[in-house]
């Protein structure tokens, strides 16, 4: 039996047992122990903590021996187990070694043709390389061959194209390093080779296309100007239909543009496109430049067709084209062509002198300005610059028609136009519409109411209209201006020129001055015509004009003028055959004096032949001139010193003369041709009236005496007073009579005018 234990190894013992538990933990999960060796000699256990290792270290040696007892007991059992394997391995060997032996004596054959398998394979793979590097070389050759055929054949495109191919396939891997480096220094020379090619080919083309270019011009002006007659004859037919059987062919048909891609294909090909457009574009405003030489080349006029035809065909080349070099070049050589052309066209206009020059080489440019306005060039500058000319144009224009009509009128004889046939009468009437004034029915030989100075004038009037719409018609103006200024232009004609014109007439009898008035209404008629003719030809529709215009009113006031001077002029030698009058004769002359007979058959005469070719209102107003002539011609006679005194009878042979006159006028038709011998008849009423005191009567002499005048009327009145009884036979005849109340009344009419006086 044991001792019982003291409380304190019971202690220790408790102790000793929990590190135990910890150590066999710790050492179980493979922890550190450390930890709780400080523990315990932080707490001073260490004895417990060596009681527990010693308890632990005893337990771990019995386990140990268990174990190597355990395995030493199977290594024994292997042994065993091994020494039976012996005899089969020793067996197995010997079978391996038989099986080596074998193997080696059937296996050396094989291994000897392996080897030259493996032999011929190595030298199969050089043959390949060998065969595909020949194919290589041969293919390099056979590509060089035909970038030499190319070359040889000037098929540039072609020798570039197998260039690219040697390039892109063959160029960085050629098996032969002669035939690499023979690439590399070829290619780029036959690159800058076809480049000179090329470049040579296309100057070539370009001195072609120079030398063409004005022919194509020329082609495109002469489409235009056929368009532009087509449209004017359907302007003038609207109703006409516009049937082309021969459209204008295009005049870049001909043209060979093949060179020009060929070069830009070439020079796209190599990518030195910039460059082409470059080189193509210098050189095309080298040309362009030296065209415009043309233009000092000679006179202008002789230049001009070819001049205008070079710019055209220039610019129909470059809209051909555009679509390879570019529109922006383009434009920039048009702005510098235009320019010069409007430069040239202020220039050479402000020298010509002739308004057909102006009109010939206005019309080129305005065809030329057309035809490129059609391919998108703005050619309104040079409209403008056309327009700006308009009015040189027309003082030039009207130059030259005053002088054709100032040599018209010289040249007329004023003698009434003879037209033999029809033509001729639908040529100079029919044509100016001046078949209204001829009141018959043309029978040839058909006398006209006019000279041929008419015609001849409105055939310049015709033409001066036509010249100007021909201008104003293709210089950039809408029909509403153009009309506008053909209108002012035309009155600036009319009324200056032609005046002008008419004006230098001078007529030298009556028959004549009777025939320049009658030319002179005769065109004054025409103008109707004119204007609708200068509105047709603008295209304007407008109304008849019912208002009479007179842009010949000084050349008619002129013409009438004269011819009531020359007739005047003829009456005074029936008016001084009143000399011959006897003024105190006894009794009144029967059926009037002579001279009063003879001016009205002059008259008469006069109506006969001038009322063929004057309007009646002209023929009134000379009618009317001319007894108005007569009648202040008589008032005149009777003031003169030619009476000295004249008597009751031969105031009533005046009146008897004024009856005829007024007979003639009434046969007229007209009553105001009386009026023309107004003062004539009121002097005479007043010589003939019982009571001429009535004169002072201020209402009665505006009624009855409105046109004497008082010192006219008291110088006659005298000479009558004077011609009485008592100057024939004194005052002894008359003494102790009664004074007659006329006289008296006369006495105090001339009297109180004296003292009026």
């Amino acid at each position: 039996m044991k001792p019982p234990k003291s409380s304190a190894q019971e202690a220790a013992a408790g102790a000793g047992a929990s590190y135990e538990d910890q150590l066999v933990s710790a050492i179980g999960n493979g922890e550190d122990l450390g930890p709780i060796v400080r523990m315990a000699f932080a707490a001073n256990e260490s004895d417990a903590l060596l009681s527990s290792l010693r308890n632990l270290s005893r337990a771990k040696d019995g386990e140990i021996q268990a174990l190597c007892y355990s395995h030493h007991s199977h290594f024994i059992l292997a042994v065993d187990h091994l020494r039976s394997l012996l005899s089969d391995a020793l067996s197995l060997k010997s079978s391996l070694s038989s099986l080596h032996s074998n193997l080696q004596s059937s296996a050396s054959p094989l291994l000897e043709s392996v080897q030259n398998l493996l032999e011929a394979l190595n030298l199969s793979q050089n043959l390949g390389i060998a065969l595909t590097n020949a194919g290589q070389c041969l293919a390099i050759s056979r590509l060089c061959v035909h970038a030499n055929a190319h070359l040889a054949n000037r098929r540039h495109h072609q020798a570039l194209v197998c260039l690219r191919i040697l390039e892109a396939e063959h160029l960085g891997s050629t098996p032969c390093t002669p035939l690499g480096l023979m690439l590399q220094t070829h290619i780029p020379a036959i690159r800058d080779h076809i480049r000179q090619k090329a470049q040579q080919s296309l100057g070539d083309w370009l001195v072609e296309v120079r030398s063409t270019g004005r022919e194509l011009g020329q082609l495109a002006i002469s489409g235009a100007a056929s368009a532009r007659q087509r449209a004017e004859e359907i302007r003038q037919e609207p109703y006409a239909l516009d049937i082309d059987d021969n459209p204008e062919p295009d005049p870049c048909a001909s043209l060979d543009l093949t060179p020009l891609y060929r070069a830009h294909h070439v020079h796209k090909t190599l990518g030195l496109e910039a460059e082409f457009r470059h080189y193509y574009h210098e050189n095309r405003r080298l040309q362009l430049v030296s065209d415009f030489q043309l233009s000092n080349m000679g006179p202008f006029l002789e230049s001009h067709q070819a001049f205008f035809s070079q710019i055209a065909g220039f610019f129909i080349v470059e809209d051909r084209v555009q679509g390879v070099v570019g529109r922006a070049q383009d434009d920039a050589l048009w702005d510098l062509a235009l320019a010069k052309v409007c430069d040239v066209v202020d220039e050479q206009f402000s020298r010509m002198q002739a308004a057909s020059h102006l009109l010939l080489v206005k019309d080129h440019a305005s065809l030329m300005a057309e035809t490129l306005g059609q391919s998108g060039f703005y050619v309104r500058p040079l409209f403008e610059a056309l327009a700006r000319h308009a009015e040189r144009y027309h003082e030039l224009l009207l130059r030259e028609c005053g002088q054709q009509a100032r040599e018209a009128v010289a040249a007329e004889e004023l003698e009434p136009m003879v037209m033999r046939k029809a033509y001729e009468y639908d040529m100079n009437i029919v044509s100016f519409g001046l078949e209204t004034i001829c009141t018959t029915t043309p029978a040839f030989p058909y006398v006209a109411p006019f000279s041929a100075a008419v015609p001849a004038c409105c055939r310049v009037v015709r033409s001066f209209i036509e010249d100007s719409v021909s201008y104003l018609a293709h210089a950039g103006l809408d029909w509403c201006e153009r009309h506008r200024l053909v209108r002012v232009y035309l009155d600036r004609l009319l009324c200056g020129v032609l005046n002008e014109a008419l004006l230098a007439c001078s007529p030298a009898t009556v028959s004549h001055a009777v025939q320049a008035v009658a030319d002179v209404a005769a065109l004054s008629h025409a103008f109707e015509h004119f204007e609708e003719l200068a509105a047709r030809l603008s295209g304007v529709i407008t109304r008849r004009n019912t208002s009479k215009v007179a842009p010949l009113t000084p050349a008619m006031e002129k013409a009438e003028a004269t011819l009531l001077s020359l007739l005047c002029t003829k009456l005074d030698e029936y008016i001084a055959m009143m000399e011959t009058v006897n003024w105190v004769a006894d009794e009144p002359p029967k059926g009037g004096n002579q001279y009063a007979n003879e001016a009205i058959i002059y008259l008469e005469t006069l109506v006969s032949t001038a009322g063929q070719v004057l309007p009646p209102e002209m023929l009134s107003r000379a009618l009317k001139g001319a007894l108005s002539h007569i009648s202040e011609g008589i008032v005149a006679f009777l003031g003169s010193d030619a009476v000295r005194r004249f008597n009751g009878n031969a105031v009533a042979g005046l009146d008897a003369d004024l009856r005829l006159l007024e007979g003639f006028a009434e046969g007229q038709g007209s009553e105001e041709l009386k009026q023309g011998l107004a003062e004539a008849r009121q002097m005479v009423n007043l010589l003939l009236s019982n009571h001429p005191e009535n004169f002072l009567n201020p209402v009665i002499r505006e009624k009855s005496y409105a046109t004497l005048d008082y010192r006219k009327v008291v110088a006659i009145s005298e000479k009558m007073r004077d011609s009485g009884a008592e100057r024939l036979f004194g005052s002894f005849g008359t003494r102790g009579a009664k004074q007659n109340p006329k006289k008296k009344s006369l006495d105090v009419l001339i009297r109180r005018l004296k003292d009026a006086a």
